[in-house]
């Protein structure tokens, strides 16, 4: 009985060993995925999906200043604007406004634009999506800034 366990042992054993071997990282090679680190912040953010997108916006006095509709992603991959409906009318938009995502907090439940007025953000210039790229470029065409 005892030599079944300890070839049980042994064969987890050089299991455990092939899978590590597997998986070892080369030093200067891009690995595919993300890192533990990359990972525990995905644990900490929001999903756009699930918990922004068609969210209602609220001023810091509670009262409802627009609905995000859209999030604009920069050629650098930083997550930068979020396009607000700032009028609704069932449903569709009447006028869109572009606003920095630094500027939206969520608290107490609820995303929050502090200091916005339904007639501050009506009076931001209209955003229009045909000035935008539909599709990406690539980030080697990217200048950087």
């Amino acid at each position: 009985m005892k030599a079944k366990w300890a070839l049980v042992f042994l064969a987890a054993s050089a299991f455990g060993a092939v899978c590590q071997q597997a998986n070892a990282q080369v030093a200067g090679e891009q690995p595919i995925g993300i890192s533990v680190e990359q990972a525990q912040l995905i644990v900490e953010g929001w999903s756009v999906k699930k918990s922004l997108l068609g969210k209602s916006i609220y001023n810091d006095s509670g009262e409802k200043v627009g609905v995000l509709h859209d999030i604009i992603i920069a050629p650098d991959n930083a997550v930068s604007f979020g396009i607000v409906a700032a009028h609704q009318f069932l449903g569709v938009s009447q006028h869109d406004v572009a606003i920095p995502l630094s500027q939206l907090d969520y608290v107490g439940g609820k995303l929050v634009w502090a200091g916005a007025t339904r007639d501050v953000v009506k009076a931001i210039p209209a955003f229009q999506y045909s000035k935008v790229r539909t599709v990406p470029i690539t980030r080697k065409e990217f200048g950087h800034h």
